[in-house]
């Protein structure tokens, strides 16, 4: 089994559906987050947005460990803040799916030539803003030369922030054919690396189905979920060090191992590198614990023998 890590890679402003007016001081904490990458011969993908890829400092940040070889850079695109502008400023047009197709196709193509012109590299990884992903996203992908994309979250449904439902679809990697989000994509060939998400009991068709049920009111409002993962009957688990401790990790890889799994992918934003940015990152003390978090998890994958690759070196395996 192979790792990936991939890393949103934004400005400091979370939440805030501004065109301008930006900072990026987490982008300075990469170094040392790419140091404890380099210990564990760990390669991330950075995939960067608008604000990162025009900003001088960012990008000779990100750069400098691009040209050495340890990472790569990939498309991460809030529509909000990469232009062109003119739709409202809202939680709907917040999320990339939602846009009509051309402006969508716009937005991604200015980003693409800022990330080009930045890193004088051609990404092949995406991975919309806020999850917001759909056929007519993976389309524009096409259309830009993109070879991967990392948007869906298994499992998960977004529509109460106006976004996609991927509550039903697993966390296998696929090539994308029509039906298997909404529109007609059968035309494409893009590879589909969904972020890790899963439950530690196994058997996740069934285990997804109850807890699907259980999440319908009015059994939601009687707790069945939390009481179901205190006693071990589903934990349903996502491999981000910005929700779980490092054990539920490993013990999520251990199930993606146990099945057979050729790739599982650990993700998170670069704004939990600072501390009051994120709701994950609340106090300075943190930043430490999130870091340990990371080494916990790579420090099991090494000494399992889980290796790093970029995300661009899963179209090598097989499917």
């Amino acid at each position: 089994m192979k790792l990936v890590i991939t890393i949103d890679t934004e400005e400091d402003n979370w939440g805030a559906f501004c065109t301008s007016g930006h900072t990026l001081e987490n982008v300075d904490r990469i170094p040392v987050l790419q140091e404890i990458f380099d210990a564990y011969e760990v390669r991330p993908t950075y995939l960067v947005t608008y604000p990162v890829a025009t900003d001088a400092r960012s990008i000779a940040i990100l750069r400098a460990i691009e040209k050495s070889g340890k990472c790569e850079i990939g498309m991460h695109c809030h529509p909000w803040n990469t232009p062109p502008f003119g739709e409202d400023l809202d939680e709907f047009n917040s999320m990339l799916c939602n846009l009509p197709e051309d402006l969508q196709y716009r937005k991604m193509s200015v980003l693409n030539d800022a990330i080009i012109k930045a890193f004088d590299t051609r990404p092949v990884a995406f991975r919309s803003g806020r999850w917001g992903f759909d056929g007519r996203v993976a389309r524009n992908l096409c259309r830009l030369g993109y070879k991967i994309d990392t948007s869906i979250t298994p499992y998960t449904d977004w529509r109460s922030s106006s976004g996609p439902d991927y509550s039903k679809i697993p966390p296998y990697p696929f090539v994308f054919s029509q039906g298997k989000v909404s529109g007609d994509i059968s035309d494409t060939r893009l590879l589909e690396i969904p972020a890790s998400v899963g439950y530690l009991r196994g058997n996740w068709a069934f285990c997804n189905t109850v807890f699907n049920t259980l999440k319908k009111t009015p059994l939601n409002r009687l707790g069945l979920i939390g009481l179901s993962d205190k006693l071990n009957l589903l934990n349903k688990v996502s491999l981000t060090p910005e929700l779980y401790e490092g054990e539920q990790m490993i013990k999520l890889a251990r199930r993606f191992l146990k099945d057979g799994h050729k790739v599982i992918n650990m993700f998170f934003h670069s704004t939990t590198l600072k501390a009051g940015l994120t709701d994950f990152d609340k106090v300075n003390t943190d930043e430490n614990l999130f870091l340990e978090r990371i080494k916990d998890f790579l420090l099991f994958a090494k000494k399992s023998g889980i290796e790093s690759i970029k995300l661009s070196e899963t179209l090598k395996l097989k499917f």
